[in-house]
C-alpha cells in the first residue's frame, strides 16, 4: 500500500512527541504483525484507559500526516500487537471501485439472487465531518460508552477512511482479506456522508456519520451497502430486514458500527 513518510519512528526517542509538537501520554509503538515485526511501527497506542476530552490531545499529530482513532483492547482479544496485523497483503484503498466492490459483496451475500440496488447518491450537506468525530470519540469515551478498553491511538495515513489498511487490520478477515477493498468503500462513504474511523476493534469497526441519510427511502438504500459492507450486522445483529436495519441504525444516525463474526 502506498503510504506517506512515517513519523511514528521519531517517538521511539521522544515518547512524548515533542519534537513533533505533541504532548502524549504513556504510550508503545507497535509493530507486530502476523508474519513478525514490520519493517517501521504501524501506529502508536497509549497504555491508559482514555477518557473523555483526552482525545483533543492528538489533534495536532495531523500536521504530521498521524490520524488519530480510539482502539477496543478490552474485548478479550488483547491489544493491537495480538491482532494478527497483516500490512503485507494489503493492496491500495484508490486502486479499487467502491461501487464494484460492493456489488460484488452484495451478489455473494443477497438472499435469492436479488439483483445489487446500487449505492445511494450523496444526502445534503452536514456538520463539520471531524467535529462530529471528536463528539463520537467522546461518547465512546464514557465508562458507559460500548468500547470496553478504550485507548487513543495514532496511526500514519492519508485519510482517515485508510486506517484499517494502513495498519493491515484483519478484523473482517472471515468476509474480505484484503482491508483496502473495505477502505475503497469507506473512503466513498468519507465523501458522500462525512464518515471518520472513530474505533477500531480486533473484529468491530465504528465510523461517525456527519451527513446521514435523512428519508427512509435514502437510509434504505444505505442499508443495501450496509449489508454488503458487513452482512453480519444484519444477520447476527438487527436482524435480517434492511428496513428494520434502516431505521434503526441508520436513518439520521451520527454513528456506524460493524461487526464481523
Amino acid at each position: 500500500m502506498a503510504t506517506l513518510p512515517n513519523p511514528l519512528p521519531a517517538l521511539a526517542a521522544d515518547p512524548g512527541g515533542r519534537a513533533l509538537g505533541l504532548r502524549l501520554p504513556a504510550g508503545a509503538l507497535v509493530d507486530t504483525t502476523a508474519a513478525g515485526p514490520w519493517h517501521e511501527p504501524l501506529l502508536w497506542c497509549a497504555r491508559e484507559r482514555a477518557r473523555p476530552g483526552e482525545r483533543e490531545l492528538l489533534e495536532p499529530a495531523r500536521r504530521r500526516g498521524l490520524l488519530p482513532v480510539v482502539l477496543d483492547v478490552g474485548d478479550g482479544h488483547g491489544g493491537p500487537d495480538r491482532w494478527e496485523l497483516a500490512p503485507a497483503d494489503v493492496s491500495y484503498p484508490g486502486d479499487h471501485d467502491a461501487e464494484e466492490v460492493l456489488a460484488e459483496y452484495w451478489q455473494e451475500h443477497a438472499v435469492n439472487g436479488a439483483p445489487w440496488p446500487g449505492a445511494d447518491t450523496a444526502p445534503p450537506a452536514g456538520r463539520d465531518p471531524d467535529t462530529v468525530a471528536a463528539d463520537a470519540a467522546d461518547a465512546l469515551l464514557d465508562d458507559g460508552g460500548p468500547l470496553k478498553e478504550p485507548r487513543l491511538a495514532l496511526v500514519p495515513a492519508r485519510r482517515s477512511a485508510d486506517i484499517p489498511a494502513a495498519i493491515g487490520w484483519t478484523g473482517a478477515v472471515h468476509h474480505e482479506a484484503d482491508p483496502a477493498r473495505l477502505g475503497a468503500v469507506l473512503r466513498d462513504w468519507e465523501d458522500r456522508f462525512g464518515i471518520r474511523v472513530t474505533a477500531l476493534g480486533f473484529d468491530h469497526l465504528l465510523v461517525s456519520v456527519a451527513a446521514p441519510p435523512v428519508t427512509p427511502a435514502d437510509a434504505e438504500a444505505v442499508a443495501a451497502e450496509h449489508f454488503a459492507f458487513c452482512p453480519d450486522n444484519l444477520r447476527h445483529g438487527a436482524g435480517p430486514s434492511l428496513r428494520a436495519y434502516a431505521e434503526h441504525q441508520v436513518l439520521g444516525r451520527s454513528s456506524w458500527h460493524f461487526w464481523w463474526d
